[in-house]
């Protein structure tokens, strides 16, 4: 498995419109839009920085993974995405290894991405995400 860099940080958020201002008037970051992902019931918006961006993470539903990571954490880093070359291979090779997959199959992200998330009881507590553009 190769990974190229961080691909990007995903902040969890109430309400993208009420948080972008510290990011884009306080930090300086550029807003580019948002893109709502309903598999996965949350709205994003991309700040990049640098190769690398964050990510802004809205649930569009109750019931959706980001609004139940709010309710039980507040708001925050929810995840952080490594840029892999393959995610294919990357997969086989961390399920050989025995790292427990939540996507056993890549599956459709914001921006085009093909992401697959791997379970945090085996990253330190950490959500991690592949990403492969």
């Amino acid at each position: 498995m190769k990974i190229t860099k961080i691909d990007h940080l995903g902040i969890a958020v109430s309400s993208i419109n009420d948080q972008k201002n510290f990011w884009t008037d306080v930090l300086g970051l550029t807003f580019e839009g948002t893109e709502t992902v309903e598999e996965q019931k949350v709205t994003t918006a991309f700040l990049p920085v640098g190769e690398s961006e964050v990510e802004l993470l809205e649930s569009t539903s109750p019931d959706g993974a980001v609004a139940k990571f709010i309710e039980k954490r507040g708001q925050g880093i929810q995840h952080v995405a490594f840029r892999v070359e393959n995610i294919d291979e990357a997969l086989t090779e961390l399920k050989e290894k025995g790292i427990r997959l939540i996507d056993e199959t890549p599956r459709k992200g914001a921006g085009g991405a093909r992401i697959a998330f791997l379970h945090p009881k085996d990253t330190s507590g950490v959500l991690v995400e592949l990403c492969e553009r």
